[in-house]
């Protein structure tokens, strides 16, 4: 790594305290301008330019340019992204892996599907009236009965059903039944994954109930690793069955499933402690209409940045850096790399940042609601969540800036990590929601348009940035990072039973 004349001096001053300040002294909550986290926040926050995140943005561009203006998984843009990142990481010292991920390469049906009751009675249902696959549903051949999880008929006016949403709603469930559940308030791949690790052989999720919640439509989940046939059927389908004693179906799903493989790229500091791991990601890959300049190669390139600049800190903490594949189509990489930890892999990382589009044309300086203080969607996130929400909010203030809260919607990274208990936050400056026009007199920018106008489509190049909120938003992240690989006093230690509430039900598309 370069540094500067003026960068090694202040760096080698920097070090200097960090020798004579011992790192674990004891100092209250908010840091005084003398603590080696201050220092080495600042000095951070110096090396870390807009300039040269910009320059990593322009790279990025030029290699959708070259591999046919997309970075998306699966494709050679995406490759040639992931070597960009890991090659400049590793010349800065960092040890560097590539955690292969598997993705869904294509996906069709042989015929169509079969979901017919064969007792007590028999009756045949419609493909594509009375159910649809669940794209990507594996291939499978079942006939067993029925068991109903958690279901709330007749339904409640408004959507409140929480069926498979959480693992006790399958206490009782009896392995080599088909999981018979209610759509709801929670992703389908949650209670997809939920009824595989029941010991359920197929799955049928039938629609709520309430008007415009009665049908089935396809749609792409995203999930195949339940290995296991799945469905979606029509609330009268649904209802019917639960509603028959002893029901026994035949479900058959004949399709074709090939997998891809793509690699999130990890990159970890040879110093710090192992026992405290503070982990910051971005997911690297674009949609495949574009090269996904601002989504998401703006966090990746602050991200990047950031750990180029603090490769030669003496942190006190092990600082990974993680760029994610395959967020596009399902939050692939961040859920594969979280459901391989083990639980004490799981422990040892205290805290997640993520930084998910920080570079909207229309922005606004959004921070993840951790302690759920705007009441608004996904509850609080796991203990911890509030603090970092905190430390972010103190970075814009000391800078006069405004800034509101974004809800834990499940869009982003963060998922998998506040499912297992992990105290998570970052920042997010919009994407196709409409700026109000109180945002509007706080951030600048026009109300009733879009955030980013160009999201998740090929207008989405290097002129799709704001440089003025990545500027912003790389010093915000390079002043978190510094600051808590030098000290976790404002991060609880996580119990078990915090670890098991995080209160979030998961990633993947919403039901």
């Amino acid at each position: 790594m370069r540094i500067l004349r003026r960068g090694r001096a202040a760096l080698a001053g920097a070090m200097a305290l960090a020798v004579t300040v011992p790192l674990a002294a004891a100092a209250p909550a908010e840091a005084g301008t003398g603590s080696v986290e201050e220092v080495f926040s600042r000095l951070l926050v110096k090396q870390v330019s807009g300039k040269n995140v910009d320059k990593h943005l322009k790279a990025l561009q030029a290699i959708s340019d070259a591999n046919g203006g997309s970075r998306a998984a699966g494709t050679p843009g995406y490759d040639a992204s992931r070597d960009y990142v890991a090659n400049r990481l590793r010349r800065a010292g960092y040890k560097v892996s590539l955690q292969p991920i598997d993705f869904v390469k294509s996906w069709s049906e042989n015929s169509q599907p079969v979901l017919a009751l064969e007792s007590p009675n028999q009756k045949s249902y419609t493909a594509g009236t009375d159910f649809v696959t669940f794209q990507p549903s594996p291939a499978g051949d079942v006939t067993a009965q029925v068991q109903a999880v958690d279901l709330t008929l007749p339904p409640t006016p408004a959507p409140t059903s929480t069926s498979g949403c959480e693992a006790a709603d399958f206490a009782g469930f009896v392995s080599g039944r088909i999981a018979l559940i209610q759509r709801g308030t929670c992703p389908f791949t949650t209670k997809v994954q939920n009824a595989k690790a029941a010991g359920a052989t197929g799955i049928i999720i039938f629609n709520e109930g309430q008007p415009g919640r009665t049908d089935p439509f396809p749609l792409d989940i995203g999930e195949w690793r339940a290995g296991i046939p799945m469905v979606f059927a029509s609330f009268a389908v649904g209802n019917e069955l639960a509603s028959t004693p002893g029901a026994t179906v035949h479900l058959k799903v004949d399709s074709n499933l090939v997998l891809g493989t793509n690699h999130n790229v990890i990159a970890e500091s040879r110093r710090g402690n192992p026992d405290n791991v503070v982990m910051i990601g971005a997911h690297l890959d674009s949609v495949t209409e574009g090269p996904g300049i601002n989504d998401n190669g703006s966090g990746s390139a602050a991200i990047l940045e950031t750990a180029l600049q603090m490769s030669a800190y003496p942190v006190r903490n092990k600082v990974r850096f993680a760029f994610w594949a395959a967020e596009e189509i399902g939050l692939l990489g961040s859920d594969q790399y979280v459901a391989a930890l083990s639980a004490a892999e799981r422990d040892r990382i205290r805290l997640y940042l993520n930084f998910d589009m920080v570079a909207s044309p229309n922005y606004a300086y959004k921070l993840y609601d951790g302690d759920d203080s705007d009441g608004v969607g996904s509850p609080a996130g796991p203990p911890g969540s509030a603090q970092i929400e905190k430390q972010l909010e103190r970075f814009f203030d000391r800078r006069g800036l405004g800034h509101v809260g974004t809800d834990f919607d499940g869009r982003s990274d963060y998922g998998p990590f506040i499912a297992v208990g992990i105290p998570s936050g970052g920042i997010f400056t919009g994407a196709e929601g409409i700026k109000t026009p109180e945002e509007a007199a706080l951030f600048g920018g026009t109300a009733g348009v879009a955030y980013d106008i160009c999201y998740h489509q090929a207008c989405d190049t290097i002129t799709n940035v704001n440089r003025t909120a990545l500027d912003v938003n790389a010093d915000a992240i390079a002043d978190s990072v510094a600051r808590y690989a030098f000290s976790l006093r404002s991060i609880p230690a996580r119990t078990r039973a915090a670890m098991l509430s995080g209160g979030f039900a998961g990633s993947g598309a919403a039901a």
